[in-house]
Protein backbone atom coordinates (compact mmCIF):
# COMPACT_ATOMS: atom_id res chain seq x y z
CA UNK A 1 0.00 0.00 0.00
CA UNK A 2 1.49 3.33 -0.86
CA UNK A 3 0.38 7.18 -0.11
CA UNK A 4 -1.56 9.02 -2.64
CA UNK A 5 0.63 10.34 -4.94
CA UNK A 6 0.76 14.48 -4.97
CA UNK A 7 -0.24 16.91 -7.69
CA UNK A 8 2.71 18.34 -9.31
CA UNK A 9 4.23 21.69 -7.64
CA UNK A 10 6.99 23.61 -9.52
CA UNK A 11 10.52 23.28 -8.18
CA UNK A 12 10.62 27.38 -7.64
CA UNK A 13 6.70 27.44 -6.01
CA UNK A 14 6.22 27.55 -2.67
CA UNK A 15 5.05 24.50 -0.70
CA UNK A 16 3.97 26.50 2.14
CA UNK A 17 3.08 30.28 2.47
CA UNK A 18 1.87 31.79 5.77
CA UNK A 19 0.91 35.55 5.37
CA UNK A 20 0.12 37.33 8.69
CA UNK A 21 -0.82 34.95 10.81
CA UNK A 22 -1.70 35.39 14.58
CA UNK A 23 -3.10 33.83 17.14
CA UNK A 24 -4.66 35.04 20.40
CA UNK A 25 -5.83 33.35 23.53
CA UNK A 26 -8.61 34.53 26.12
CA UNK A 27 -7.34 33.89 29.74
CA UNK A 28 -8.71 34.70 32.94
CA UNK A 29 -7.20 36.84 35.45
CA UNK A 30 -5.94 35.00 38.61
CA UNK A 31 -8.86 35.03 41.16
CA UNK A 32 -10.38 37.41 39.16
CA UNK A 33 -13.78 36.94 36.45
CA UNK A 34 -11.88 39.17 33.84
CA UNK A 35 -10.05 38.26 31.03
CA UNK A 36 -7.14 39.66 29.46
CA UNK A 37 -5.77 38.34 25.74
CA UNK A 38 -3.02 36.90 25.44
CA UNK A 39 -0.91 37.41 21.85
CA UNK A 40 1.17 33.90 21.57
CA UNK A 41 2.71 35.54 17.74
CA UNK A 42 1.78 38.11 15.73
CA UNK A 43 2.09 38.86 12.17
CA UNK A 44 4.14 35.76 11.07
CA UNK A 45 5.00 35.12 7.60
CA UNK A 46 6.59 31.99 6.18
CA UNK A 47 7.33 30.37 3.22
CA UNK A 48 8.97 26.98 2.53
CA UNK A 49 9.88 25.36 -0.69
CA UNK A 50 9.14 21.97 -1.67
CA UNK A 51 12.35 19.52 -0.23
CA UNK A 52 13.45 22.24 2.14
CA UNK A 53 13.96 22.75 5.57
CA UNK A 54 12.35 25.46 7.89
CA UNK A 55 13.92 25.86 11.32
CA UNK A 56 12.34 28.11 13.23
CA UNK A 57 14.14 29.40 16.94
CA UNK A 58 13.65 31.37 19.82
CA UNK A 59 13.41 31.47 23.57
CA UNK A 60 10.73 29.39 25.18
CA UNK A 61 7.40 31.81 25.02
CA UNK A 62 8.59 33.15 21.87
CA UNK A 63 5.35 31.51 20.06
CA UNK A 64 7.23 28.70 18.29
CA UNK A 65 5.56 25.50 19.23
CA UNK A 66 1.67 27.89 19.00
CA UNK A 67 2.56 28.44 15.53
CA UNK A 68 3.73 24.68 14.97
CA UNK A 69 0.27 23.57 16.04
CA UNK A 70 -1.64 26.47 13.72
CA UNK A 71 -0.11 25.66 11.01
CA UNK A 72 -0.90 21.34 11.72
CA UNK A 73 -4.72 23.02 11.90
CA UNK A 74 -4.56 21.52 15.87
CA UNK A 75 -5.76 25.10 16.46
CA UNK A 76 -7.22 27.57 14.58
CA UNK A 77 -5.14 31.05 14.07
CA UNK A 78 -6.90 34.19 15.08
CA UNK A 79 -5.83 36.02 11.82
CA UNK A 80 -3.67 35.20 8.76
CA UNK A 81 -3.67 32.75 6.03
CA UNK A 82 -1.86 29.01 5.62
CA UNK A 83 -1.39 28.12 1.59
CA UNK A 84 -0.44 24.18 1.00
CA UNK A 85 0.28 23.93 -2.70
CA UNK A 86 -1.55 27.06 -3.40
CA UNK A 87 -4.57 25.58 -1.55
CA UNK A 88 -6.01 27.98 1.61
CA UNK A 89 -6.26 24.84 4.35
CA UNK A 90 -8.22 27.64 6.82
CA UNK A 91 -10.78 27.75 4.01
CA UNK A 92 -11.46 23.68 4.05
CA UNK A 93 -14.01 22.42 6.19
CA UNK A 94 -15.90 19.34 6.33
CA UNK A 95 -14.67 16.31 4.49
CA UNK A 96 -11.78 18.90 2.82
CA UNK A 97 -10.50 19.86 6.13
CA UNK A 98 -10.29 16.09 7.01
CA UNK A 99 -8.15 15.19 4.46
CA UNK A 100 -6.15 18.26 3.99
CA UNK A 101 -4.95 17.24 7.30
CA UNK A 102 -3.06 14.59 6.00
CA UNK A 103 -0.88 16.52 3.73
CA UNK A 104 1.06 17.99 7.18
CA UNK A 105 1.75 15.90 10.05
CA UNK A 106 3.66 16.65 13.20
CA UNK A 107 6.03 14.96 15.21
CA UNK A 108 6.17 16.17 19.04
CA UNK A 109 8.97 16.65 21.46
CA UNK A 110 7.98 13.52 23.41
CA UNK A 111 6.96 10.34 21.87
CA UNK A 112 6.55 8.64 25.12
CA UNK A 113 2.82 11.15 25.33
CA UNK A 114 2.05 11.25 21.81
CA UNK A 115 1.63 7.66 21.33
CA UNK A 116 -0.88 5.32 22.74
CA UNK A 117 0.54 3.60 25.62
CA UNK A 118 -1.98 0.92 24.43
CA UNK A 119 -1.70 0.04 21.18
CA UNK A 120 1.62 -2.25 19.54
CA UNK A 121 3.45 -0.76 17.10
CA UNK A 122 2.14 -1.80 14.41
CA UNK A 123 -1.48 -0.58 15.40
CA UNK A 124 -0.09 3.06 15.95
CA UNK A 125 1.50 3.37 12.59
CA UNK A 126 -1.33 2.31 10.72
CA UNK A 127 -3.66 3.88 12.65
CA UNK A 128 -3.40 7.27 10.30
CA UNK A 129 -4.74 4.97 7.42
CA UNK A 130 -7.23 3.69 9.64
CA UNK A 131 -8.84 6.97 10.73
CA UNK A 132 -8.64 8.11 6.95
CA UNK A 133 -10.40 4.75 6.21
CA UNK A 134 -7.55 4.10 3.94
CA UNK A 135 -6.97 0.22 2.47
CA UNK A 136 -7.73 -3.13 3.71
CA UNK A 137 -6.54 -4.20 7.32
CA UNK A 138 -4.24 -6.45 5.69
CA UNK A 139 -2.64 -3.46 2.95
CA UNK A 140 -2.23 -1.54 6.63
CA UNK A 141 -0.56 -3.73 8.54
CA UNK A 142 1.88 -4.17 4.78
CA UNK A 143 2.45 -0.31 4.95
CA UNK A 144 3.29 -0.50 8.92
CA UNK A 145 5.65 -3.09 8.22
CA UNK A 146 7.33 -1.39 5.27
CA UNK A 147 7.01 2.04 7.47
CA UNK A 148 9.14 0.19 10.37
CA UNK A 149 12.54 -1.14 8.04
CA UNK A 150 12.38 2.22 6.33
CA UNK A 151 12.66 4.34 9.71
CA UNK A 152 15.17 1.48 11.06
CA UNK A 153 12.59 -0.65 13.27
CA UNK A 154 12.75 -4.29 13.29
CA UNK A 155 9.22 -5.65 11.31
CA UNK A 156 9.13 -7.84 13.78
CA UNK A 157 9.01 -6.00 16.30
CA UNK A 158 5.64 -4.82 15.25
CA UNK A 159 3.92 -6.28 18.58
CA UNK A 160 5.61 -4.32 20.83
CA UNK A 161 4.27 -1.54 22.54
CA UNK A 162 5.76 2.27 22.98
CA UNK A 163 7.47 1.76 26.72
CA UNK A 164 9.21 -1.36 25.19
CA UNK A 165 10.97 0.65 23.03
CA UNK A 166 14.38 3.13 23.90
CA UNK A 167 14.20 6.50 23.52
CA UNK A 168 15.60 6.79 19.93
CA UNK A 169 12.92 3.84 19.08
CA UNK A 170 10.21 5.80 20.17
CA UNK A 171 10.88 8.53 18.09
CA UNK A 172 11.60 6.83 14.91
CA UNK A 173 8.19 5.19 15.61
CA UNK A 174 6.23 8.20 15.89
CA UNK A 175 8.22 8.85 12.44
CA UNK A 176 6.87 6.27 11.03
CA UNK A 177 3.30 7.13 11.82
CA UNK A 178 3.60 10.42 10.59
CA UNK A 179 4.89 9.37 7.50
CA UNK A 180 1.83 6.90 6.71
CA UNK A 181 -0.31 8.85 4.90
CA UNK A 182 2.07 10.51 2.95
CA UNK A 183 2.30 13.74 4.05
CA UNK A 184 4.01 16.52 2.11
CA UNK A 185 5.28 18.80 5.00
CA UNK A 186 6.39 17.75 8.06
CA UNK A 187 6.41 19.83 11.23
CA UNK A 188 9.09 18.51 13.98
CA UNK A 189 8.44 20.73 17.20
CA UNK A 190 11.33 20.30 19.62
CA UNK A 191 11.86 16.68 18.26
CA UNK A 192 15.49 16.07 18.81
CA UNK A 193 15.65 17.95 22.19
CA UNK A 194 15.12 14.87 24.47
CA UNK A 195 17.52 12.80 22.91
CA UNK A 196 21.41 12.61 23.87
CA UNK A 197 23.71 13.62 20.91
CA UNK A 198 24.33 10.40 19.51
CA UNK A 199 20.47 9.32 18.90
CA UNK A 200 20.09 13.23 17.60
CA UNK A 201 22.97 12.59 15.09
CA UNK A 202 21.27 8.91 14.18
CA UNK A 203 17.45 10.60 13.65
CA UNK A 204 18.73 13.71 11.87
CA UNK A 205 20.40 11.83 9.70
CA UNK A 206 17.13 9.42 9.01
CA UNK A 207 15.45 12.67 8.25
CA UNK A 208 17.64 13.57 5.66
CA UNK A 209 17.98 10.54 4.27
CA UNK A 210 13.69 10.60 4.10
CA UNK A 211 14.26 13.95 2.74
CA UNK A 212 16.14 12.73 -0.24
CA UNK A 213 13.69 9.87 -0.77
CA UNK A 214 10.68 11.68 -0.69
CA UNK A 215 8.67 14.93 -1.73
CA UNK A 216 8.85 15.85 1.86
CA UNK A 217 9.55 19.75 3.46
CA UNK A 218 10.41 20.08 6.74
CA UNK A 219 9.22 22.86 9.47
CA UNK A 220 11.75 22.37 12.25
CA UNK A 221 10.72 24.19 15.68
CA UNK A 222 14.39 24.02 17.81
CA UNK A 223 16.46 25.88 20.25
CA UNK A 224 19.30 24.68 19.43
CA UNK A 225 21.26 26.75 16.96
CA UNK A 226 24.39 24.26 16.46
CA UNK A 227 22.26 21.62 15.51
CA UNK A 228 19.89 24.10 13.06
CA UNK A 229 23.31 24.85 11.31
CA UNK A 230 23.40 21.04 10.44
CA UNK A 231 19.82 20.79 8.58
CA UNK A 232 18.29 23.98 8.11
CA UNK A 233 18.20 25.49 4.81
CA UNK A 234 16.77 28.69 5.96
CA UNK A 235 16.47 29.79 9.38
CA UNK A 236 13.28 32.24 11.26
CA UNK A 237 14.23 33.56 14.09
CA UNK A 238 11.26 34.28 16.72
CA UNK A 239 11.25 36.88 19.06
CA UNK A 240 7.76 37.68 21.83
CA UNK A 241 5.74 36.09 19.08
CA UNK A 242 7.68 38.07 15.82
CA UNK A 243 9.94 36.81 13.46
CA UNK A 244 12.87 39.44 13.69
CA UNK A 245 15.06 37.16 11.31
CA UNK A 246 14.83 35.25 8.28
CA UNK A 247 17.41 34.34 6.12
CA UNK A 248 19.53 31.69 4.15
CA UNK A 249 21.24 29.20 7.48
CA UNK A 250 24.76 30.58 6.16
CA UNK A 251 24.06 34.42 5.21
CA UNK A 252 22.73 34.27 9.12
CA UNK A 253 25.29 32.60 11.16
CA UNK A 254 27.76 34.69 9.21
CA UNK A 255 25.78 38.27 9.28
CA UNK A 256 23.12 38.56 11.54
CA UNK A 257 20.59 40.92 11.17
CA UNK A 258 18.56 41.65 14.51
CA UNK A 259 20.17 42.27 17.82
CA UNK A 260 18.97 39.41 19.33
CA UNK A 261 19.57 36.84 16.71
CA UNK A 262 23.19 38.43 17.50
CA UNK A 263 22.26 37.39 21.01
CA UNK A 264 21.35 34.17 20.21
CA UNK A 265 24.87 33.16 18.47
CA UNK A 266 26.73 35.05 20.88
CA UNK A 267 25.54 32.96 23.59
CA UNK A 268 26.35 29.40 21.51
CA UNK A 269 30.00 30.75 20.52
CA UNK A 270 30.65 31.11 24.49
CA UNK A 271 29.14 28.22 25.74
CA UNK A 272 31.80 26.53 23.08
CA UNK A 273 34.32 28.66 24.05
CA UNK A 274 33.43 27.41 27.81
CA UNK A 275 33.24 23.52 26.68
CA UNK A 276 36.96 23.85 24.75
CA UNK A 277 38.27 25.04 27.85
CA UNK A 278 36.94 22.88 29.53
CA UNK A 279 38.27 20.29 27.66
CA UNK A 280 41.60 21.57 27.35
Amino acid sequence: MSPRPHSNIGQFEPLLRVSGLSKEYVQRRPFSRDKITVNAFQDVCLTIFPGKTLAVVGESGAGKSSLARCIALLERPSAGTIELAGKNLLGLNGKELFAGRREVQMIFQDPSSALNPRLTAGEIIAEPLLIQREGTKSQRRDRALQLMEQVGLEPSWERKRPLEFSGGQRQRLAIARALALGPRLLILDEALSNLDAANQALILKLLQELQAAHPLSFLHISHDLRLVSEFADDVAVMYQGTVVDWQNTRSLFASPEHSYTKELLASVRSVESILLERSA
